[in-house]
């Protein structure tokens, strides 16, 4: 029996400031370029705002990439292009500066923090900053067995929580948010396709390096034994992420609700983080709130759970990496609008500071 009682994020979590954006969006209308002339641009310097709870919005400063890594024990059944077990190599290629999320984190001087979950390897391979969250080496196989126990699940939840408000603590003034896996699609539809009441057809895609039509029906045939294995416990999101997620969706889905809870805003990446957010609605309402879709993988799944949260993709330009890529791609959008809603001169302020006709 779990001592977490999910219920209470309910409580704790709020909706960014509401009296804010209303400050920030009269601001807005004050200045110099006419408001809806930025597009987007306008409503993510008012969401910061409120989220800030701050007009002018402040610039982001301190922003950190959180990546959660696990294997999952359905790669065996070879519905990933990777082997099972071989998250690890990722994440030391990761730690080495040497993916797509790494160099784009590095030239956006954005630190990464990457916290192994259940990755099937020796721990003390693993840097210790890495390996101290560790739950399990590997998630169970879905299709036919819990990923997680119940103790474990609270523990990967918890332990998602405790990173959040290391963050919120340090300073971090904006997430983004990852997953380092290797089958970890798999466990992410079948919980969008429980949670939306979906037919695994629907919401499985070809995984960010894209599998051929063979391993895409072994993928359907795992996520439709997966889902009649998930129905029983749809109504409890504890059991639900024991039976088909797995440690790292569960550490994302604590860490998602607690940044909530500390009002740290986030940046989903692809559609593993989609599946915990998801996940984490379905426990708080409010909480998709603080979050923002970073970019559209195409990943069908990841679609379905934006859709259900309301959250429109910053970007689409068809990024399929994962590691936090697609999302690190728009924090220089993010970063752009908030700098436009502090900077830009008001009405007034521009025709004072005009010369004089002669």
């Amino acid at each position: 029996m779990s001592s977490l009682n999910l219920d209470d994020f309910t409580d704790l979590i709020e909706r960014p400031d509401g009296g804010v954006r209303r400050d920030a969006e009269d601001r807005r209308a004050r200045q110099s370029v006419p408001p809806g002339s930025l597009g987007r641009l306008d409503e993510l310097g008012e969401w910061l705002a409120a989220a800030q709870s701050s007009v002018p919005v402040r610039p982001v400063e301190r922003p950190r990439a959180v990546l959660f890594a696990g294997d999952h024990g359905v790669a065996e059944l070879g519905v990933s292009v990777r082997p099972a077990g071989s998250a690890a190599g990722l994440v030391r290629s990761v730690l080495a500066g040497e993916t797509p999320a790494a160099v784009l984190a590095r030239r956006l001087e954005v630190p990464v923090r990457v916290v192994d979950m259940a990755l099937d390897c020796d721990p003390d391979e693993l840097p210790a900053e890495v390996a101290g969250h560790r739950v399990r080496r590997g998630s169970g196989r879905i299709d036919v067995e819990d990923a997680l126990t119940v103790e474990e699940a609270e523990q990967a939840l918890r332990a998602g929580m405790a990173v959040a408000d290391e963050e919120a603590d340090s300073g971090t003034d904006l997430v983004v948010l990852g997953d380092v896996s290797v089958g970890g699609t798999t466990p992410a539809a079948t919980l969008v396709a429980a949670l939306c009441g979906t037919d695994a057809s629907v919401v499985t895609g070809r995984g960010g390096e894209p599998i051929d039509d063979l391993a895409w029906m072994r993928k359907c045939a795992v996520v439709r034994d997966a889902l009649r294995r998930a129905r029983p416990v749809l109504g409890d999101q504890l059991e639900l992420l024991a039976a088909v997620g797995g440690a790292d969706v569960a550490a994302m889905t604590g860490f998602l609700l607690q940044c909530a809870v500390r009002r740290t805003p986030v940046i989903l990446d692809g559609v593993v983080a989609s599946a915990a957010a998801l996940v984490a609605q379905r426990v708080a309402f409010r909480a998709p709130d603080w979050w923002l879709a970073g970019h559209d993988s195409g990943e069908p799944a990841q679609t379905k759970a934006l859709d259900r949260m309301a959250l429109e993709p910053l970007l689409s330009h068809g990024v399929k990496v994962g590691e936090g890529a697609g999302a690190l791609l728009a924090l220089p959008l993010v970063r752009a609008a908030a700098a436009l809603a502090a900077e830009l001169p008001e009405r007034e302020t521009a025709a004072a500071q005009a010369p004089a006709e002669s």
